[in-house]
């Protein structure tokens, strides 16, 4: 049932313009009169109508000629010379070059039901310039517009820590989205770019205090795992001394050294405690 119902809307869809037929044939009677009264006009005022119907379309750009409203046979021309008759024809001059514009911060409501702001940057050009002037009357706010909405599709599937850690893919997603969607006005969208996630002042001390935190607690876990060690070293150094009762006697020479050195005024000596049983009893 649903494969007939897409059948059926994709045989609904309304057929291109005829002006994309670029065909100049069908003027009629009364269209090829005007277009010979437009030659004979242009040969009665020689040569000054010569500068009127020269023009001249630099290399970056094509122009779209009409003739009686309709385009004519072979497209786009330029770059370079080309000719129009007086009254009958007009143009329009298509600029070819790589277009940049900044997509305005966008208030974006996350996966994870968090609002961040993100704006972008889009690179586009006119691929096609008969398509560009007959199918849309701006492709360029066009583009600008759907940029927006893009945006905010894209990002609305994501949550906050893809958004901050999958920039690329979710440019990349972006520019497979808008150049199929401008496919059909002659646009073709070269690159596009997440500049910049704004995050509200609350959510960022939230996540710089997360962060200490986390912090913290590594450096614990390293520092037990310090004191872990230490235990274990020293209570194989027990182990040692125990084996010979010299190497206590050394290590408190070592340690009266160590004391010295330092230019300490007090030095504390350890007496056995054996010693000092024998003054407890008298």
């Amino acid at each position: 049932m649903s494969e007939r119902y897409s059948h059926e809307r994709i045989c609904l869809l309304p057929p291109r313009p005829p002006a994309l037929e670029n065909s100049d044939s069908d003027i009629g009677l009364c269209g090829w009169l005007l277009v010979s009264l437009s030659i004979l006009l242009m040969l009665v005022t020689l040569p000054v109508s010569v500068w009127m119907c020269i023009k001249i379309v630099k290399e970056y750009e094509r122009a779209i000629i009409f003739r009686l409203g309709r385009i004519l046979r072979g497209g786009a021309k330029g770059p370079g010379l080309f000719f129009i008759l007086p009254c009958t024809d007009s143009f329009i001059n298509v600029d070819m070059r790589t277009i940049t514009f900044d997509i305005p911060p966008q208030e974006v409501l996350t996966k994870d039901s968090v609002t961040v702001s993100v704006d972008g940057v889009v690179y586009y050009r006119v691929q096609n310039a008969t398509l560009a002037v007959a199918n849309i009357t701006n492709a360029d706010a066009a583009t600008r517009l759907l940029a927006q909405t893009t945006l905010r599709n894209v990002l609305g599937t994501k949550n906050l820590a893809e958004i901050l850690s999958d920039r690329e893919e979710i440019a990349h997603s972006m520019q497979s989205t808008l150049d199929d969607a401008t496919d059909d006005w002659g646009i073709k969208v070269e690159r596009v770019e997440i500049k910049d996630v704004k995050l509200p002042l609350q959510l960022q001390r939230a996540m710089a205090a997360e962060a200490e935190a986390s912090r913290e607690a590594r450096a614990k876990v390293i520092a037990a795992e310090g004191e872990m060690n230490a235990s274990r070293a020293l209570k194989e150094a027990s182990l040692v001394i125990a084996e010979s009762p010299s190497a206590l006697q050394l290590r408190y020479l070592q340690t009266l050294n160590t004391i010295a050195a330092e230019k300490n005024s007090t030095i504390i000596f350890p007496l056995p405690l054996e010693m000092m049983q024998g003054f407890i009893k008298h």
